[in-house]
C-alpha cells in the first residue's frame, strides 16, 4: 500500500472555492502517484481564517467561531474526493465546536466508499490549553483500511505510548500523524515520537506537517518540520528509521508499506519491542527506590519534581 503525506504550504486562499481547488489538485498528485492513503496536516482547516476579515484572521477565537461556518463544505469536499480518486484522505484537523463554547481538534478519516470517520486528539498543548476554549477528546479509535488496520494519533498524541499501544493492540499496523509544530525543537519532539511507535509498536507511522510562514494568522504563523514515513529500525528494514521524507520544496513524502513483509520480519527481528512491552508491566517495576547504605545530603537532593527549561512550543508538538 502505498502512503503520502504532505509537507502542506500554508498559504492565504481568497475562498472555499480556492482553497478545495488547490486540496483537490494536490490529492490528484497523490493519487496519480499511486497513493492509496493521503495525509494532510493538523490544523488545515485553520487556513480557511484567510477567507475572513483581517480582524478575525488575526484572532484565535474569532477564526475558530468563523469557519464553523465551513464545516459542511469541508465534508463534502473530502468526501467527494476520496470517492472520486478511490483514495482514503486524512484530512488533517479541524477544531469543531461541540458546544458550550467548546472545540476539539478533530482528524477527519475518509473512505473511497464515502464513509467518514474521525479521532479527537487527546493531549493538548500549552498553545491549546491556553486557548481556555479547546478540549481534549474522550475515545481511542482504529479505521479499517484495505484488510489492515490504522490508528489516528494528532501531533502531540504521538508523544505519548500508551494510547498508540492501544491502538496498536487493537490491530493498528498503521499509525498516522498529522502534525504542526512552529519551533525545530517542537518538531524534534514530534519526529522522535512517531520513530519511539515505530519501533516499540513494530508499526509504520505516517507523519504530515504545516510548511511556512503565514503572519495573518493567530495559529499558522510560523510551521516547521518534514513529513515522513517511518518503519522499525530492525533488520530487513531502513536502520535510520525513514522510509520516506519530504526535503526543500517537496510537497508529498510517499512510500510503499509492506504489511505482509512487516509482520515477516518479526520471525528474525533483532529486538522485539513489540512483544517483550509487558515484561516493563512486572509489579516489581512500577516504582523505583533509593539504592544505597544512606539517604544523600540535604545539598544533594533532587528536586521535588521537573523544573522548567527553556521555552515552550506555542502550536502543537
Amino acid at each position: 500500500m502505498k502512503v503520502a503525506v504532505a509537507k502542506y504550504a500554508i498559504q492565504a486562499p481568497a475562498d472555499f472555492d480556492a482553497f478545495a481547488a488547490r486540496i483537490e489538485a494536490l490529492l490528484r498528485e497523490a493519487r496519480d502517484a499511486g497513493a492509496r492513503l493521503a495525509v494532510l496536516p493538523e490544523y488545515l482547516a485553520l487556513e480557511l481564517a484567510a477567507t475572513f476579515p483581517p480582524a478575525v484572521q488575526g484572532d484565535l477565537h474569532a477564526s475558530l467561531a468563523a469557519i464553523q461556518a465551513l464545516r459542511a463544505p469541508w465534508l463534502a469536499l473530502f468526501s467527494r474526493l476520496a470517492r472520486e480518486f478511490d483514495l482514503y484522505v486524512v484530512a488533517g484537523s479541524f477544531l469543531l465546536d461541540v458546544g458550550g463554547g467548546r472545540y476539539r481538534n478533530r482528524s477527519d478519516w475518509f473512505a473511497p466508499d464515502g464513509s467518514h470517520r474521525f479521532q479527537d486528539k487527546l493531549a493538548l498543548t500549552a498553545f491549546e490549553k491556553d486557548a481556555g476554549v479547546i478540549e481534549p477528546g474522550d475515545a481511542l479509535k482504529v479505521f479499517g483500511i484495505d484488510g489492515h488496520r490504522a490508528g489516528i494519533a494528532v501531533c502531540y498524541d504521538i508523544e505519548f505510548p500508551l494510547p498508540v499501544r492501544a491502538q496498536v493492540e487493537a490491530g493498528a499496523r498503521l499509525i498516522v500523524s498529522p502534525s504542526c509544530t512552529d519551533t525545530e525543537a517542537g518538531a524534534t519532539r514530534v519526529r522522535v515520537g512517531c520513530m519511539a511507535r515505530a519501533l516499540e509498536g513494530r508499526c509504520f507511522v505516517a507523519q504530515s506537517v504545516t510548511a511556512g510562514v503565514a503572519e495573518w494568522s493567530a495559529a499558522l504563523d510560523v510551521n516547521t518540520g518534514e513529513a515522513a514515513l517511518y518503519a522499525p529500525m530492525d533488520r530487513d528494514l531502513p536502520a535510520d528509521g525513514f522510509l520516506a521524507r519530504t526535503a526543500g520544496g517537496e510537497v508529498w513524502a510517499i512510500a510503499e508499506l509492506d504489511f505482509d513483509a512487516l509482520e515477516a520480519s518479526r520471525a528474525h527481528a533483532q529486538v522485539a519491542n513489540d512483544r517483550d512491552w509487558p515484561a516493563q508491566l512486572r509489579p516489581a517495576f512500577a516504582a523505583a527506590r533509593l539504592d544505597a547504605d544512606r539517604d544523600p545530603p540535604a545539598g544533594d537532593a533532587p528536586a521535588a519534581g521537573p523544573q522548567p527549561v527553556g521555552t515552550q512550543s506555542v502550536n502543537g508538538g
